[in-house]
């Protein structure tokens, strides 16, 4: 039997939307885990970068296959 053709790392380079989804599920977990651990986060608001305590940290809870966009708007 044939296996599927796996593609080349350039290939996957060359797919914006699976980068952009990658990146979406690591800023996530990242999220997440500053908040599970208590720290605070810098985020950019009104051009000025501010430290977000981990209670206000957002997270998209319905984030499984980071196609849910964050809001940081303040």
């Amino acid at each position: 039997m044939n296996q599927p053709r796996k593609p080349t790392i350039l290939e996957l380079f060359a797919d914006n939307d699976l980068i952009d989804q990658a990146m979406k599920v690591a800023v996530r977990k990242a999220l997440l885990q500053h908040k599970q651990a208590g720290n605070p986060v810098a985020d950019w608001q009104n051009g000025m970068v501010v430290w977000l305590p981990p209670e206000q940290i957002p997270v998209d809870d319905d984030l499984r296959d980071g196609t849910s966009q964050r809001s940081t708007e303040a």
